[in-house]
Order: structure tokens, then C-alpha cells, then sequence
């Protein structure tokens, strides 16, 4: 690496450090680069800014976004929520598994985590307080299921990953599904432990009747249909990842007509929400193109390959650090800045490896997932502490169970490669 492109890296670090915008820190460190090689014409860095947002696959981000806000002016999350509580009502600490249980149905919906533990710690905290929850369960429980929503279709990290790895997004929707699933599982199991020892009580004792169960699911069908029409579009050709995010901003617009809560003031607000939220993903990525454009030129890629492969020879021990290092990365750069990044660099020396691509992406992602939960820039916690009110300190002490339980949980999705490729191999 020479003195040029390290000069360039450590702007970018202290910037991003210094929480300066990542795209700014980004760009400045590329323009560094550009300003001290003669070498290099500067009109490329206008260029690869340019064509870097211009794939054809990055059309599903302000589509999918567009679609989960959408559904939240829609009243379909409170139609989620009263399904959740009759499958879970008569589990301990039954409204934390209804947090648990709805950010994984509504991970279907929204693909948001910010936007899902935001929505939750609204909803949901202040009913759990009155309940006889503490707060900083409450909130932790929140933060930590928001860690889902990522992993389940159709999660933006997933569509990034896609479009910088060159892996079908498709494939990666359905590994998510499995993924997803597990941590939803394990995360009600621990917070059941938690409940019984702590005495928090189910929301019902009794068994829910026939009618009871129609009542709550009938209003639930329709939005948890979303999911099985993306996939199943997608698998079975009739329309392309891209395209299956158009296809549900169509379906959420109907809902909003069908059950006559979306007003056309809540549509322009959607749009709004949509716009700024595409702009701020789309300026990390086109800053982003420009670094991996240096990269590529300086063939760091292919030396950093050459040198793991010759020091490590063992693919498990590459995962283990692989692991370590991405935990700590999340824990100060937020996570779709660390993929757009570290993926190009990353994803060659695995496939080196003989290590899956759908697999790789899945424990990258989950290391994403963990980092915006980790201190001291985890951004979930710090969105669910502010609405809450509850103190960071506390929040960290509470989730030190979940942490744990999520070490685990990496470790499986690392070392057993079936749990993130079971599905795709039957699907596809």
C-alpha cells in the first residue's frame, strides 16, 4: 500500500471517527488520494461518484423503503401486533415476546431496524411499563429484536450486499428467512428465561377460542401475505428482486385504500419519508464506489488475499477473526458504511477460502446486526434510549444476557453452515 492511498485511509478513519457524515468522510479521504496522485486523472472521481448509484439492482432500496412506510400509514402494524399477542399471550413475559414476535413479522414489512425499534419503543415500552416491566428491559428487549429486521426479506443490508458482492439477492432473501427465524426463537427462549425469574406474567392464562384466534388473524392476513408474494414472485421468475419492490409498494398502496387509513396527506408524507431516507443510503453509496475504485486500481484486494491466505491456512480460524474484527468495526462504523467498504476487500479472501457466499454474506450482516446494538456507537441503542429516556449504562448492563446469546448465535451461523443454507438449497 503506498503512502498516497494510507494518507487517503487515515483521513477517512478520523473523519468517520470524528462523526463527520460518512459520506463526507468517505469522499475526503477519496479526494485526497486524487489531489496527491499525478497519476490519477480527478475526472474519474467525479465518474465512478456518478456511476456508482446507477445499478439497476439499487432501484429496490427507495422501492422497499418506499413500501415500508407505506405500511405503517396503512394501520397495518397495529393489526400485526394483535396477532402477535394471541400467538404469544399466554408465554411469560407475554408483551416482550409480542415485541420479539412482531419486529420479525414486520421485518417483512419494513426492512428498517432504525425505523422498526423507533416504531416498538413508542408502541410498546410505555404498555410494558404499565404492565410491571422495567424500563431497561423494555428497552433492551426492543433494541435487541430490532437487530431482526435486517435479516429478514426485505432487509436493505441484504439488497447492499447483494449489489456489492455480486450475490443474488434472491438467495439471500431466503437464507434471511432462516436466519431470522432462529434469532426470533432463540431470542423468545431467553426472554422467557428472564420473565419466569423475574415474574413477569403472560398476557392471558386461558386459551384462546376459535374466535378469538379468527378475530385477531383475519385483519393479519393480508399484510403477512407481503413476504410470500416477494419471495415467491422472485423464486418462481415473475419479477426480479428490483422489480418485487415496486410490486409492494402496489400491494401496501392497496392496503391503505382496502382498510381506508391511508390518507392522501399520509402518502406525501410516505414519499418525504422515502426521499430522505433513499438520499442519505445513496450518498454512501456513490462515496463509496469512488474508495472501491482506488482499492481495485491499487489492487489491494488481491494483495490483502494473497497475504491471509498465506498466513492463515485454516478457513475456521479466518472466520473467528473475520468475527472478532467485524465486531469490533460495528461497534464505531455504522453498518452499511463497514459493507460498502470491507465487502470488496472481504468476500474475495472468503471465496478463496471455499467458504460459501450466501453463508459469508449472512454472518457479515449479523455482525452488522450486533454492532448497531454494541456500545459505544451502536445506533439502535441509542435511538430506543433516547425515546425511552432510559441511561446507556443501564441499557449495556440489562443486555449483557443478549449479547451473549447472540455471540451463540453467530457462532452457529459460522461453524454450521446449514443454518444459512438449508433453505436456499431447497428453494433453489
Amino acid at each position: 500500500m503506498n503512502s498516497v492511498l494510507g494518507l487517503s485511509a487515515a483521513v477517512m478513519l478520523i473523519l468517520l471517527f470524528l462523526k463527520v457524515p460518512v459520506f463526507i468522510s468517505i469522499l475526503g479521504g477519496s479526494a485526497i488520494y486524487f489531489v496527491m496522485n499525478p497519476n490519477v486523472n480527478a475526472v474519474v472521481f467525479a465518474q465512478q461518484a456518478i456511476t456508482g448509484t446507477e445499478s439497476i439492482s439499487l432501484l429496490a432500496v427507495p422501492f422497499f423503503v418506499c413500501a415500508g412506510v407505506f405500511m405503517n400509514y396503512t394501520g397495518v402494524t397495529k393489526r400485526i401486533m394483535d396477532f402477535c399477542a394471541m400467538i404469544t399471550g399466554r408465554m411469560s413475559g407475554g408483551l416482550a415476546q409480542v415485541n420479539v414476535l412482531l419486529s420479525t413479522l414486520m421485518g417483512g414489512l419494513s426492512g428498517s431496524n432504525l425505523a422498526d425499534a423507533a416504531m416498538e419503543a413508542k408502541m410498546l415500552v410505555p404498555e410494558m411499563e404499565a404492565k410491571g416491566f422495567s424500563r431497561e428491559f423494555s428497552t433492551v428487549v426492543t433494541a435487541a429484536s430490532s437487530m431482526i429486521t435486517p435479516l429478514i426479506p426485505p432487509g436493505i443490508a441484504m439488497i447492499l450486499y447483494g449489489c456489492i458482492a455480486n450475490v443474488s439477492i434472491g438467495k439471500l432473501f431466503i437464507s434471511g428467512l432462516g436466519v431470522g427465524t432462529i434469532l426470533c426463537a432463540s431470542m423468545m427462549i431467553l426472554v422467557r428465561f428472564v420473565s419466569k425469574k423475574r415474574g413477569y406474567a403472560p398476557m392471558r392464562t386461558e386459551k384462546i377460542t376459535a374466535s378469538g384466534f379468527i378475530k385477531a388473524t383475519k385483519p393479519a392476513i393480508l399484510p403477512l401475505c407481503l413476504p410470500i408474494i416477494i419471495i415467491g414472485g422472485i423464486r418462481i421468475g415473475v419479477f426480479t428482486a428490483t422489480e418485487a419492490g415496486a410490486v409492494a409498494i402496489i400491494y401496501a398502496m392497496i392496503l391503505g385504500l382496502f382498510y381506508k387509513e391511508m390518507r392522501i396527506k399520509d402518502m406525501l408524507q410516505g414519499l418525504k419519508e422515502t426521499v430522505c431516507t433513499t438520499t442519505s443510503i445513496m450518498l454512501i453509496v456513490s462515496a463509496a464506489c469512488v474508495f472501491s475504485w482506488i482499492l481495485t486500481k491499487e489492487r489491494i484486494p488481491q494483495q490483502l488475499t494473497a497475504y491471509i491466505v498465506q498466513v492463515i491456512d485454516n478457513k475456521y480460524v479466518f472466520l473467528f477473526i473475520i468475527n472478532v474484527f467485524l465486531l469490533l468495526v460495528g461497534m464505531f462504523i455504522e453498518g452499511n458504511a463497514s459493507m460498502i467498504i470491507l465487502v470488496p476487500l472481504l468476500a474475495p479472501i472468503a471465496a478463496s477460502y471455499g467458504i460459501n457466499e450466501i453463508q459469508f454474506a449472512m454472518i457479515y450482516i449479523f455482525n452488522n446486526a450486533i454492532g448497531a446494538l454494541s456500545p459505544p456507537m451502536g445506533t439502535l441503542m441509542f435511538v430506543t434510549c433516547s425515546i425511552t429516556k432510559c441511561k446507556t449504562g443501564s441499557f449495556i448492563k440489562e443486555a449483557v444476557p443478549f449479547y451473549i446469546l447472540l455471540f451463540v448465535d453467530l457462532m452457529l451461523l459460522t461453524y454450521v453452515p446449514f443454518f444459512t443454507t438449508f433453505l436456499v438449497d431447497i428453494f433453489y
